[in-house]
């Protein structure tokens, strides 16, 4: 029967080469090597040998993926992904998933719920950009689905205005239509629904008094005249009213622009 002959460190902390009947046999890690007291003279059968190595796979799968848990929460996809990268056999990394789901360190329900309260503390993120990132680290979309289906759209408000916090300064510069629109295409761009856009708005107060609205008929208007003064003036009053009706003002505050009753037109070169 084959006979531990030699044990010996290796180079790297915590790993040890095993001689059988003075040949190298395997290496294990000091976890292994005290859970089978794998000592000179003890002897080994080819199963045992065979379970060894199967033990020390498990256990280095569920050390490399115990580490990289530690940095931060992870997805049972990412946590596979890892150990692929780490050259950990498919049986080994498989097993520590079980392991680690067993010890409550590794739940994707969890995980969810952790990204969830996150995004709606700090993040930014509607409930569709957030299921397209967590399915993406592998979480099952219906999972996902049925942890959103229970968040309140009241309970999005507060994401959707920190997207939309810095546009605010835009008041009195663009119309109010304009800055609605321009709301409503950075929400959808953060994966906000349009019901969602469209409480995150109201939400807001954007309703822009008549000075408010004057005085962004009045720089998109100043605008349009320095764009197209070169041209005469029935091209220019068409480019003009085409520019500001693009721009969200109604028709009869361009016509009131355009008939100088915001800026008289002997001033707007002034402008």
């Amino acid at each position: 029967m084959p006979i531990i002959t030699k044990v010996s460190s290796q180079k790297r902390p915590g790993r040890y080469n095993i001689f059988v009947d003075n040949e190298y046999a395997f290496s294990a890690s000091e976890q292994t090597v005290a859970e089978f007291m794998l000592l000179k003279g003890q002897e080994l059968t080819d199963e045992k040998i065979t379970e060894i190595k199967q033990f020390d796979a498990n256990a280095k799968a569920t050390n490399l993926a115990s580490a990289y848990l530690s940095y931060e929460p992870r997805t049972v996809f990412e946590i596979l992904q890892y150990l692929k990268k780490h050259d950990i056999a498919d049986e080994a990394a498989q097993m520590a998933v079980t392991q680690l789901t067993e010890m409550g360190f590794l739940d994707d329900q969890k995980y969810i719920e952790i990204v969830l309260r996150q995004d709606l503390r700090i993040g930014t993120d509607g409930p569709l950009s957030l299921t397209q990132k967590l399915v993406q680290k592998g979480v099952d979309p219906e999972l996902v689905q049925n942890k959103l289906a229970e968040v309140a759209d009241d309970d999005w408000l507060d994401a959707g205005q920190r997207v939309i916090k810095s546009m605010k300064n835009k008041i009195g510069k663009v119309s109010q239509r304009e800055l609605e629109r321009k709301m409503r295409t950075k929400l959808m761009s953060h994966g906000f629904s349009s019901s969602l856009c469209g409480l995150i708005i109201e939400q807001t107060g954007l309703e822009t008094d008549a000075d408010e609205q004057t005085e962004a008929l009045k720089k998109q208007g100043v605008k349009a005249y320095k764009r197209f003064r070169r041209l005469n003036e029935s091209q220019r009053n068409s480019k003009m009213r085409n520019y500001l009706y693009s721009h969200g003002f109604s028709s009869s505050e361009i016509e009131s622009f355009l008939a100088g009753e915001i800026i008289p037109l002997d001033e707007l070169a002034e402008y």
